[in-house]
């Protein structure tokens, strides 16, 4: 696949007056780059040839850039876009700064922006969302990573600040890198500033570019405080691939050259073949040769082979130019990883299962030093662990969303004379929800509508929930009252059948690999049941009862909210209690709103949503709006309260009488 042609736009303003001179030009490079996987590396050759450029200027702060300030420019600039053509899949937008501030401590940092067109949450108005204070996420105090995604926390660790900035239809992530040791030094002589701008523009250039590796600092210190470093990095990630480019940024170019990741598939048979997951290599020309080769002769180590290092071939460039008669011998390197070297492969393995291997390469070397192939050994180890986590984080995963859709209805029915909108967000846990919903149709043209609320999450509530919609169907249409039905779910939930059929369904969960509690947890159970009859003279009238749910809110044409139900206990709870239910009539134009308490508590701070009548404030200001309107409208409304993602599940219902 050819590489994606960059464009680059680089501005370069005037400089910045200040009492001892001009500090110099204030530079930015931007470009754009469509949603496809070639967008990282086409990111990172802009990077390098931005600062290439900006060297080339002579500006002070760009001669001196450090080779650590490129690598890390280029390491947060691939992560960054990465995270958006994955996440969002859109064109990218791509701009770097230079940033200098005088005063009597004078700095400069390079700020780099990514843009998607695909904003994780809707804003507001028209005007920009306000930028996140510098600062606001650091190295050593990132978020809650429900909050931002995962694959920030390398980044949080690169970048001296780094924030999120929302507009409509857009969403900016940037990160701020100091320059390192600059003051603000005079302007050199022209012949100086040239001199010291093509020499950085050689090392920033993105040619063949090696950075000099120090094995004297793996002493004592230097291993552990490196795996230590690995190990944050990599706990708690929860996609194998993100594992795997984390791993190999850490390994390249500190231990290797180049380093290659393949993971075995899971699940997957004898016959299944190991995908090469990540190529790295510290020279940008290199992955694409090296990732060539490697694809057409992987590595296969030996079945006995453990989990130490294995010494392979280094891997040859087939079909090379220097090969082919006639051809210039300096048309390419004779090898991808460079023309000679040591290559050793690991096993990736956890919990005694076989999940990977790496392959790393140093360019020069005879043979790994032995404290190096021992420090890369414990490395793996860890990766084993971060790739294991990560799979069983996929597995629950996957489980919860097959569970989740085969307990929720395919498709809830139509109410004659009324426009229904249901939004049903889970929360982004990984872990079956407990709330459910339902609309179906009964004998004597009747149609009930049910929004519940299981206590907790998983297996268990899953189970309550399987069981408690079904039953409400069959009591509904065996033509008994709101109210009775209550009673009879109520007095199921307590009754021994139910903990054989829940202590038989967790026995299947268990199987499973699902982390089950100790069989003490209770069987709550929230729930808003409703019954609509069609009026002839239009409108409906609804039968309602609330027990121990968020109450229903009727909204009239006018803009005034009612509670248009009375709270009860919850189902679960008492043995011997009469449910009873309230009777109204919803007339053209009238709204009913049904929500779960993950719209009602959902939380800003010691703030909750519905804290002086909240959700009453935001439906009246939905008169007149049709069903879906209103839905999307409350929906925003709970997204916008709080800067982090509901940790709830959101479930709401609107009724709108035509």
């Amino acid at each position: 696949m050819a590489p994606i042609p960059l464009q680059r736009d680089t501005v370069q303003r005037p400089g910045t007056t200040r009492a001892g001179g001009v500090y110099g030009p204030r530079l930015a490079s931007r470009t754009s780059l469509p949603g496809i996987p070639l967008a990282p590396s086409a990111a990172r050759r802009f990077v390098r040839a931005a600062l290439a450029e900006w060297t080339g200027l002579g500006v002070p702060a760009a001669v001196g850039f450090s080779d650590r300030l490129a690598d890390d420019a280029v390491t947060v600039t691939n992560e960054l876009v990465t995270n958006a053509v994955v996440h969002a899949g859109t064109t990218v937008d791509l701009v770097l700064r230079l940033e200098e501030e005088g005063g009597d401590e004078p700095s400069a940092a390079l700020v780099l922006e990514v843009t998607d067109h695909h904003p994780a949450r809707p804003v507001s108005g028209d005007e920009p969302a306000p930028a996140p204070e510098p600062g606001r996420a650091v190295a050593g105090e990132l978020p809650d990573p429900a909050e931002y995604g995962r694959g920030l926390q390398l980044v949080a660790t690169l970048a001296d600040s780094w924030g999120i900035t929302y507009r409509t239809g857009l969403k900016t992530v940037w990160a701020r890198l100091p320059v390192d040791d600059w003051s603000a030094p005079p302007a050199p002589p022209d012949g100086e500033a040239l001199r010291r701008g093509l020499r950085a523009a050689e090392i920033l250039a993105p040619a063949a570019r090696r950075t000099e590796r120090d094995d004297a600092v793996w002493d004592s210190r230097g291993a552990p405080a490196f795996l230590a470093e690995a190990s944050d990095l990599l706990a708690g990630q929860l996609d194998e691939d993100l594992v795997a480019a984390i791993a190999g940024q850490l390994l390249v170019p500190r231990l290797a050259d180049w380093c290659a990741i393949w993971l075995e598939a899971e699940g997957g048979g004898p016959a299944a073949e190991p995908r090469l997951a990540r190529v790295w290599h510290s020279d940008e020309t290199g992955a694409e040769p090296l990732r060539t080769a490697l694809e057409r002769a992987p590595v296969t180590l030996p079945a006995g082979a453990g989990s130490g290092p294995v010494p392979v071939p280094w891997p040859a460039h087939p079909g090379h130019p220097a090969d082919q008669p006639g051809e210039p011998e300096d048309a390419a390197p004779a090898h991808p990883g460079g023309r000679d070297g040591a290559a050793l492969a690991f096993r990736i393995t956890a919990g005694g299962r076989m999940l990977g291997t790496v392959l790393v390469g140093r360019e020069g070397d005879a043979q790994v030093p032995e404290a190096v192939s021992s420090l890369i050994e414990d490395f793996v180890r860890r990766l084993g662990l971060a790739v294991g986590a990560a799979r069983a984080y996929t597995r629950q995963a996957t489980i919860s969303r097959i569970l989740q859709r085969g307990l929720l209805p395919s498709k809830v029915a139509d109410i004659p004379g009324v426009t229904s909108s249901l939004v049903y967000e889970p929360s982004d846990d990984g872990v079956v929800g407990g709330d459910f919903y339902d609309i179906f149709p009964c004998p004597g043209d009747r149609w009930c509508f049910v929004l519940g609320d299981v206590q907790g999450s998983g297996p268990e509530a899953a189970v309550v929930t399987g069981l408690a919609r079904p039953w409400l169907r069959l009591l509904s249409r065996e033509g008994f009252g709101v109210g009775e039905v209550l009673d009879r779910l109520n007095r199921l939930l307590l009754d021994d059948a139910m903990e054989a059929a829940e202590a038989a369904a967790l026995m299947v969960a268990a199987a499973g690999g699902q982390q089950l509690h100790d069989g003490t947890q209770s069987r709550f159970l929230s729930l808003l049941y409703g019954e609509v009859v069609p009026l002839p003279d239009g409108g409906v009238r609804c039968t309602v009862a609330s027990a121990g749910h968020p109450l229903p809110l009727l909204l009239r044409p006018d803009g005034s909210v009612r509670p248009a139900a009375e709270p009860q206990v919850l189902l679960g709870v008492v043995e011997d209690v009469a449910y009873e239910s309230q009777v109204f009539d919803l007339a053209p134009g009238d709204t009913l709103l049904c929500v779960t308490d993950g719209v009602t508590e959902r939380r800003s701070g010691p703030l909750m949503f519905d804290d002086g009548d909240g959700l009453a404030r935001v439906l009246a200001g939905c008169a007149g709006l049709p069903a879906e309107a209103t839905a999307e409208k409350i929906r925003r409304a709970v997204h916008e309260f709080a800067e982090r993602p509901p940790d709830d599940d959101v479930a709401l219902l609107v009724l709108h009488a035509d």
